[in-house]
């Protein structure tokens, strides 16, 4: 009886008013004890207390029938089980009463009990279904919201990134434009604008990062990957961020490690993200890269470092989107929290495992693994590359002089990749009818290949072993400005950082793989237009500059001719041949080129200044010093316009004329060049004008297309010092190329 009465009053409980909820608890505890007096007492005593059990029970049978009979009253065309499971009930309780009271013995079978149970089934049948159909919804409603704040956060971090670029943009130009007249306080500010600015940009990365995984739109390119040089350039990238710490990177893997079978472009994310995550949380110490291989055919990629480290409850979420730990217990940053689960993800998709152990203080070591590459078949699949381009190259060097005849006019790029696949993936795209493409697989090779012959365009990959694609343009730099020889890199990495860093590199252009061969062909054909567009610049101004040949110096020096003919035969015969080799070198087809010998150049200057010291005697005094053993070219038709302007408005303007002093020195690894005269000089305000282009005359032509042309080779020009009635000293500095001692210095 006690047992019914409680259940009954559990079935019932969400219908409880709430005054009734809180004798709830009291009349469970009567039930305890009526239930431990039945058990204990003998049973002469308990059926004394028959009443009071008759109460447990039916105090709930009333609330229950007054609470039913009242949802029914509410709502009867929905509580129709519940109003049939009413009057069953009753008409139960009714025969009870009536055999208590008349104590007839009546056999029956208990169909109203049965119905009642029926009934209250299929009424609390009802009501799970409804809940289960409401769960349902409300967790359709709950992915759609998920999914609707996935969608927003993408949207907004697409929407954020143009005027979060505007702002770092904006911060990097006022910086360096304003350096020089701000506080350092200021300058420390704006400082912590961009490092804030580009922090930013890392998150709203990892925002969209985490969109593409949850909608499985991040695809796997699987192939061949050098572990040793994917941690070299990230390791490379992140070098800036540990500036003024006492941290230390080292790179335990060696560079013949076993290629894993893995997305570049991934992994070097997770490699990123990871050394990132412990650069942020180490202050001291070192940040250890490591590595080896398992029994399973898996790599096993260690990253230990000295920080803070993580506790055990932290350790526990370490791993989940959005989880940034207990910021006063270990994490020192804010942030996202996606870097680490991103990496996870990642790493998982590729078939491997990140595991992280930490001790609080001490530091933290992550390590992932991924499957090895088939090594066999990557070497099987390069000798078979290699045996195709040496068979090619046979070919090729039995017809060589026809390919030069035909190919000629094509523009010529070099290809470099440490992959001989990629090469040929990329030797595909490009070679038809437009291009003449050769590949190389390493950097140095390619410096061999820039040192011997001429290219429109370089086609580098970022991570190669040795000699990166970053340290490739810095050495391309040395020798070649951007426009004389555009280079274009391929990198696994699209993020904002990785572009800037091969642009300070000195690259002209990025491609990210896995390439598109329609952005690579459009990308390269812009880069070799922008090259054969300078080369014909170079061609136009050298016709320019021949053209510049004023009448009346022929006109003088014919008429020179003609006098000295009638008295000395032997200097009319050397002035004939000096204006022969001045008007040869002057419309040499070679002066057409961007760069030519330094010995062309100076047979014209001694050719010019032989033919004026004839004409003007000893008005005209030229001393040399020659100081260079190095190998030089230089812009063509560049010396002789300084010596033409000395002449001219120097040394000829005073009666008396004057020297010039025409110099070549090596200054560390240039040449320098300065031609120095000692006549009438200019003022301060003649020589500020000098260069500019809005205040040229007639007479600073020469010296401005000449500075022009210096700045675009070298990025420096003619450096220009005058005094009013001293003299006039100008000097430029080119690369070496040709030994000045072999020249014919002594012909006149």
């Amino acid at each position: 009886m006690v047992g019914i009465g409680y259940s009954l009053l559990q079935c019932i409980d969400p219908w409880l008013p709430r005054h009734i909820h809180r004798a709830k608890q009291g009349f469970a505890l009567v039930c305890a004890c009526a239930v431990v007096l039945a058990i204990l007492l003998p049973t002469r005593y308990a059926v004394t207390m028959l009443g009071v059990y008759i109460v447990l029970l039916a105090v709930p049978i009333v609330i229950t029938l007054v609470l039913m009979l009242g949802r029914t009253i509410k709502d009867i065309r929905h509580n129709v089980f519940l109003l049939l499971a009413i009057l069953a009930f009753v008409n139960s309780i009714l025969w009870d009463v009536l055999l208590l009271i008349t104590g007839i013995k009546v056999i029956s079978y208990p169909f109203d009990l049965i119905i009642t149970i029926a009934c209250l089934a299929t009424l609390w049948f009802k009501d799970y279904v409804k809940v289960h159909a409401d769960t349902k919804e409300l967790a359709h409603k709950l992915q759609k919201a998920n999914r609707l704040k996935d969608e927003f956060l993408a949207s907004t971090s697409h929407e954020l990134r143009n005027p979060l670029h505007s702002i770092i943009n904006m911060s990097e130009a006022v910086l360096e434009r304003e350096s020089a007249v701000l506080t350092h306080k200021s300058v420390n500010d704006l400082e912590t604008v961009l490092a804030v600015g580009k922090r930013m940009s890392l998150l709203l990365n990892d925002l969209l990062d985490v969109m593409s995984l949850n909608e499985n739109t991040k695809k796997l390119h699987l192939g061949p990957v050098s572990i040793h040089t994917i941690v070299e350039a990230v390791l490379d990238m992140l070098r800036f961020m540990i500036e003024g710490k006492p941290v230390d990177f080292v790179n335990q893997i060696p560079r013949d490690f076993h290629k894993v079978l893995a997305d570049e472009n991934r992994v070097i994310q997770i490699v990123f993200n990871l050394v990132h995550n412990a650069v942020k949380f180490t202050d001291e110490g070192a940040i250890t890269l490591s590595g080896y291989t398992t029994g399973e055919g898996m790599a096993k990629i260690v990253i230990a470092d000295t920080g803070i480290g993580v506790d055990a409850e932290t350790m526990q979420r370490i791993f989940e989107p959005y989880e940034q730990g207990t910021i006063s217990k270990t994490i020192v940053e804010g942030g996202f929290g996606l870097g680490l689960n991103i990496s996870k993800r990642l790493i998982e998709l590729h078939g491997g495992t990140l595991e992280v152990q930490s001790v609080v203080g001490q530091g933290s070591t992550f390590a992932f693994t991924l499957p090895l590459s088939d090594e066999a078949e990557i070497q099987g699949t390069y000798e078979k590359e290699q045996n195709h381009i040496k068979q090619e190259s046979v070919v090729e060097q039995s017809d060589v002089e026809k390919k030069r005849l035909t190919v000629c006019n094509r523009p010529r790029i070099l290809v470099v990749d440490d992959e001989p696949i990629n090469l040929r993936v990329i030797e595909t795209i490009l070679t038809n009818e437009k291009y003449e493409v050769v590949t190389v697989t390493s950097g140095l090779k390619a410096l061999k290949c820039l040192l011997s012959e001429e290219w429109d365009l370089v086609i580098s990959d970022v991570m190669m072993p040795k000699m990166s694609g970053y340290e490739l343009v810095r050495s391309i730099r040395k020798q070649f400005t951007m426009t004389d020889l555009p280079v274009l890199l391929l990198t696994a990495r699209s993020q904002p950082h990785d572009i800037e860093n091969g642009f300070l590199a000195g690259a002209n252009d990025y491609v990210v793989k896995p390439v598109d061969a329609l952005e690579l062909r459009s990308r390269v054909e812009a880069l070799t237009k922008v090259k054969r567009s300078i080369q014909e610049l170079h061609r136009m101004e050298a016709a320019w500059l021949q053209a510049q040949i004023e009448p009346h110096f022929l006109f003088n020096t014919l008429n020179a001719i003609l006098t000295l003919s009638e008295l000395d035969s032997e200097r009319t015969s050397k002035l004939v041949e000096a204006l022969s080799d001045f008007l040869r070198e002057s419309y040499n087809f070679q002066n057409g080129e961007a760069l030519v010998p330094l010995e062309n150049e100076l047979r014209l200057v001694q050719a010019y200044l032989y033919i004026q010291q004839e004409r003007f005697g000893k008005r005209i005094q030229v001393v040399w010093q020659l100081e260079a053993e190095t190998n030089v070219l230089i812009p063509s038709l560049t010396i002789q316009p300084l010596i033409e302007n000395a002449l001219k408005h120097g040394i000829l303007k005073r009666s008396e004329g004057g020297t010039i002093h025409i110099r070549m020195i090596n200054v560390d690894t240039h040449l320098e060049i300065t031609v120095a005269d000692n006549g009438v000089g200019m003022d301060e305000e003649q020589l500020a004008k000098l260069l500019q282009p809005k205040e040229r005359s007639s007479s600073s032509i020469g010296l401005i297309n000449t500075h022009r042309r210096l700045q675009h080779h070298y990025g420096q020009g003619l450096r220009i010092t005058s005094k009013l009635h001293e003299g006039t000293s100008v000097s430029f500095v080119v690369v070496a190329k040709t030994p000045l001692d072999a020249l014919p210095l002594d012909k006149y």
